[in-house]
Order: C-alpha cells, then sequence, then structure tokens
C-alpha cells in the first residue's frame, strides 16, 4: 500500500513540475512569436494531472488567464480530482 502512495506522490510532483514549465516554455514562445503548444496539450497536462502545476503557471507566468477555457477550466479539473482523491481513498 504505501510503495502505491509513493509511487503516485512522485509521478504527480513530476507531473507538476513538468506542467508548470510548459506552460512557461509556451508563454516565452508567445512573447516571441514562435511556434506555439498546443492548447489541447495543455489541458491534457491539467487532466493527467498537472492541474496544481497549470495553475501555479497561469498565476506565475501570467498565462492563459483571460481563456475562459483555462481560467475556470482549471480550477475545475483540479476540483474533480481532489474529489476523485477522496473517493477513491
Amino acid at each position: 500500500m504505501f510503495e502505491n502512495a509513493t509511487i503516485w506522490i512522485i509521478y504527480l510532483v513530476v507531473i507538476n513540475v513538468i506542467t508548470f514549465f510548459v506552460y512557461g516554455l509556451d508563454k516565452l514562445k508567445a512573447k516571441r512569436r514562435q511556434w506555439r503548444i498546443p492548447e489541447t496539450v495543455l489541458l491534457t497536462l491539467a487532466v493527467i494531472g498537472g492541474s496544481v502545476g497549470a495553475w501555479l503557471g497561469m498565476l506565475v507566468w501570467h498565462h492563459k488567464t483571460a481563456h475562459n477555457e483555462f481560467r475556470f477550466g482549471i480550477p475545475l479539473i483540479l476540483a474533480a480530482q481532489v474529489v476523485l482523491f477522496f473517493l477513491v481513498s
């Protein structure tokens, strides 16, 4: 049981760090008018466990904060993940 919890914690830390920096990279690319990371990729990273990293990325990098699907979607994804966590634990 403890090993599974440790694996999940490591996974969540890694996916959130990756997501945070992907949001920062996309913001940098936007400023430089370069090829962008698709919004579906950014949202998928949040759905697969990176919602905290996505939210922090939005706050720190000031990225995607004007887009309703991110402004409301990321907190909703995070809330759903918290509820799911408590339902399965």
